[in-house]
């Protein structure tokens, strides 16, 4: 046994998770770090053969399937035959009639409050804290500093305050307030000052006349006196907004009636990951991943950094407090409520080897860690609540069927029962990004029905599981043409269809997926209300100022309505769902068209790849190959990897082409990062490690378990952190 390692009964713990656990997460709790160890042991025991069976399960059925088309080439247009066969390998489960979830003890913010989500690696403690904190953000600010307000006529964002731009922005939010909030025959560019009286908002007038809500509810409450209020509280669509009023304020004193800006309820729920957007590989990464998460819990997470040349000290924030309308004290949370993203089935770790010195599955570590540590918001050990319900909630990526859902419940029970917390207090977020589980939506959530609150359709993996599930198909077509088929259309709808007719109305979050470019504000406005209008009452957003910004189309629609509406259409087609998009014709690719998307893909790959092997960066801003920064994570290095891998398998390119488009693509990405002091080349010599794990995704991507891309990229930033 390694001297890094300390036995715990049969286990051995890396030194840091061992002392981390000892010194910073039990201490608080009424657990003691045997009866941990040995609760971990037993689980560890019982649970590490069952989820190798299913990996089992799954290699086995993928051979079945690849066998299949192998056998009938082109037959899996015929959906009677094709359905048939997935039927007969019990990759189709047989649905077991009508049910409601039950699922108790759930935030508001979850159940019945609809808005956008972000999603942020809790491995970067400032980004982690940005994220919590984005409940609140300025709509002042995301209108000035984005692409939002045109920079035309003199409207330039560059350099010290411009007052032209600054009166566009004000424009924007004076018509927001009164698409929203609107007054009687009045506007709010027209305000001079605000109060309060016997419990009503009162605006008056330039022309002396004094004016009110045309929806008296929603003015909700006000700060500091009620004859000249330093905020005031809206409500729409169960969303807050409020008017922040100071004369004194450079912007303020600019204004007929003094506000300084309008913030508006962002971020409604955030995931906190320890999955796709992080690099964690070892027990110190898990340390660091587990470190921030806990501090989180508790409310005392703080990271220090330098910006603007001054040293800035970031924590969570507090409460905010409001007079309602009424004269008693109206408290609304500061804070995004924070769910975890736990790993999948797949990897293991080498933080902990069981008895026979395997590394332990990691999702067993991160259940047993993260419910752990969110013991802390449960038992009060902070001064800023998570939870009002009394829940703790984990969303579970990337599993295959009902069968692994169950496993995760039964995961999530023994854990409860090891800590002594009540059952169910564990909730359930079932990320839709894979075939198996999309087709048996249905029964996934059935299984998980008391424990479920969350469901997304997660585009980028689930296309990389389309390709790779059907890899012995055919040629798969372009992936700029991927988001126009009707498998993906369908997949989009039969998520939010099986989510309504399950009871996920009022309840649960019906979820979809990320706005990949942060730099393009304004590019997101005018497309995201899609998703608000698809039915599902929460969307991934890249940053806080994204959030703000898509917080309006949440005011714009009111979800609950649609999905009442999107309740009385008939359900999508699992036939259109099982189409798979292999090309009709790959003759008709010109050399052009196909190297152009090797450039694409390759490129891609390398700009994340390089950054994750060598700087442990799991998630960045990455500039594509059209120098558009774009949010990387391991799915679109998954989608990337398995188109290339799916073209050499069908001969549409070659070996050779494939390193040749690598080489010249590594010097496209090294060319990119030439600014990043702390960046190791990849060319010319194109002999390091993360070109090289580069290379092995695309040309050993079809042997690769699911066409996952951890498995390289863990071995390879292992191999990195050692050498």
């Amino acid at each position: 046994m390694s001297d890094a390692y300390k036995k715990k009964g049969s286990l051995s713990v890396s030194n840091e998770l061992e002392a981390f656990l000892k010194t910073e997460v039990l201490p608080g709790l009424e657990i003691s770090e045997d009866n941990f160890w040995i609760s971990l042991e037993a689980i560890i025991d019982e649970f590490a053969p069952k989820n190798k069976v299913l990996l089992e399960i799954r290699e086995s059925m993928q051979e079945k399937i690849d066998a299949w088309h192998l056998s009938n080439p082109g037959q899996q247009k015929n959906l009677t035959l094709y359905k048939d066969f997935l039927n007969e390998i019990g990759y189709l489960s047989n649905e077991a009639g009508d049910f409601r979830i039950s699922t108790k003890n759930v935030d508001p913010e979850i159940s019945t409050i609809a808005g956008p989500q972000l999603v942020v690696p809790v491995m970067n403690a400032r980004f982690a804290l940005n994220a919590a904190n984005a409940r609140w953000g300025s709509l002042y600010d995301a209108l000035y500093g984005t692409d939002m307000i045109s920079e035309d006529n003199d409207a330039s964002r560059a350099g010290a305050y411009n007052p032209i731009r600054g009166d566009k922005v004000i424009e924007f939010a004076k018509n927001f307030l009164d698409e929203n909030f609107s007054l009687n025959s009045a506007s709010y560019s027209d305000a001079i000052s605000f109060s309060v009286k016997d419990g009503q908002l009162k605006i008056e007038l330039a022309n002396g006349e004094v004016v009110s809500l045309v929806q008296s509810e929603q003015f909700q409450g006000y700060i500091g006196d009620p004859e000249q209020p330093s905020g005031v509280l809206l409500k729409n669509n169960n969303l807050h907004t409020e008017i922040q009023i100071d004369p004194d304020h450079s912007v303020g004193a600019t204004d007929p009636a003094g506000i300084k800006d309008v913030l508006l309820e962002s971020a409604i729920t955030t995931i906190q990951d320890c999955e796709d957007s992080v690099a964690a590989v070892d027990g110190e990464d898990k340390v660091t991943v587990y470190r921030n998460w806990l501090g989180l819990m508790k409310g005392d997470l703080k990271e220090t950094f330098t910006k603007g040349g001054s040293e800035m000290t970031r924590s969570l924030n507090p409460d905010r407090n409001y007079i309602a309308p009424d004269g008693s004290n109206l408290t609304l949370s500061g804070r995004s409520l924070m769910l975890v993203r736990n790993v999948g089935h797949l990897m293991t770790n080498p933080a902990i080897l069981d008895k026979e010195g395997n590394e332990v599955p990691e999702g067993i570590l991160d259940a047993m860690f993260t419910i752990c540590i969110a013991m802390h918001d449960l038992y009060g050990n902070s001064d800023v609540k998570n939870s009002q319900a009394g829940s703790i909630y984990i969303v579970k990526p990337k599993m295959h069927g009902p069968d692994e859902v169950q496993f995760t419940c039964d995961l999530f029970s023994a854990v409860e029962k090891s800590l002594n917390l009540p059952q169910l207090t564990a909730k359930v977020g079932i990320m839709d990004e894979e075939r198996r589980t999309t087709v048996n939506l249905k029964e996934c959530i059935r299984v998980a029905k008391d424990r479920v609150i969350f469901i997304n359709t997660g585009f980028l993996d689930r296309t990389g599981d389309e390709i790779h599930t059907s890899m012995e198909a055919g040629p798969m077509i372009p992936k700029a043409d991927m988001k126009k088929q009707p498998w993906i259309l369908a997949y989009e709808d039969w998520n939010v269809d099986s989510g309504l007719e399950t009871g996920f109305k009022g309840h649960a979050q019906i979820g979809k997926g990320m706005w990949p470019m942060p730099d393009e504000m304004l590019n997101m406005y005018q497309t995201k209300t899609m998703h608000p209008e698809s039915g599902a009452n929460c969307a991934w957003v890249p940053s806080p100022t994204g959030a703000t910004l898509h917080a309006i189309h949440y005011h714009q629609i009111l979800v609950s309505d649609r999905q009442q509406k999107l309740l009385e259409r008939p359900k999508a087609s699992i036939n259109d769902i099982l189409t798979i998009p292999v090309m009709e014709n790959p003759q008709s690719l010109s050399n052009e068209d196909i190297q152009k998307e090797l450039d694409n893909n390759a490129q891609g790959i390398l700009g994340y790849v390089v950054r994750w092997v060598d700087q442990g960066v799991g998630c960045s801003k990455v500039p594509d190959i059209n120098n558009i920064g774009l949010m990387e994570d391991r799915a679109t290095c998954r989608i990337s990897s398995q188109h290339i891998a799916n073209w050499l398998h069908h001969s549409i390119c070659s070996e050779d082409q494939v390193m040749d488009t690598m080489k010249r693509m590594a010097l496209v990405v090294d060319q990119q990062n030439s600014g990043d002091p702390s960046y190791q080349s990849m060319g010319p010599s194109y002999d390091g490690i993360a070109f090289k794990a580069a290379c092995n995704l695309a040309i050993q991507g079809r042997v690769q378990p699911s066409g996952y891309t951890e498995p390289i990229l863990h071995e390879m930033r292992l191999k990195l952190k050692a050498s």
